[in-house]
């Protein structure tokens, strides 16, 4: 099965400037979106599609900077780069703190828009990887009993097995066999891997 080209989305409310980009995307092999309006670009947008967004920054209703907004609190990965013909520099300094790839004024070269989205879609494959790496560890962490929780809570403090079992009022023993199966649940094969597996799920807040 062959990979899809990835989806490069652009929203700008000049229907010149979309049918440039279309025409450019699409000789340079990505799969072009285009969208006059940020509510048309919202109606259509899968965030599990590999791609980036080409953004205008002034447009009517919804503009740029408030469309970005909507994407960083959506928790979307997909990066964005704005490309507008009025920008300036606390304009560009906020984007770029919202997590902007690349910020141009129009006219762009073309070369140069280019390697932004081959930045920005390099961006997105390593975010959703990331992603799919964190939503396999907090997986195999869920099926973990409360008190299995317990004694992975104190492993990963560092503590032996003796010291664990004082901790919980229980004997070694039993915390050998929660032990065992927290490492038969998670498929870790050392405690160096657990802890590697719990610092993966962290960022979720899960763990």
């Amino acid at each position: 099965m062959s990979t899809p080209q990835p989806v490069v989305h652009a929203v700008d409310d000049d229907p010149s400037v979309l049918r440039g980009l279309e025409r450019l995307l699409r000789s340079a092999g990505y799969t072009p979106r285009v969208y006059s309006s940020a509510e048309a670009f919202f109606a259509e947008h899968d965030p599990e599609v590999l791609g980036c967004l080409i953004l205008d920054l002034a447009m009517p209703g919804c503009d740029g900077m408030q469309l970005q907004q909507r994407l960083v609190d959506s928790g979307s990965v997909l990066p964005v780069i704005f490309l507008t013909g009025r920008g300036d520099v606390p304009t560009t300094v906020r984007a770029m703190k919202n997590g902007a790839v690349d910020f141009h004024t129009k006219p762009v070269d073309d070369h140069e828009l280019l390697a932004a989205v081959e930045r920005a879609i390099e961006r997105c494959r390593q975010d959703q990887q990331q992603r799919r790496v964190r939503a396999d560890c907090v997986a195999r962490l869920a099926g973990l009993t409360a008190r299995e929780r317990e004694v992975f809570q104190h492993l990963l403090a560092g503590m032996r097995n003796k010291q664990i079992a004082a901790a919980l009022g229980t004997v070694e023993k039993t915390v050998k066999v929660h032990r065992a199966r927290i490492m038969e649940k998670t498929r870790a094969s050392s405690l160096a891997e657990l802890v590697q597996l719990a610092e993966r799920a962290k960022s979720t807040g899960k763990a």
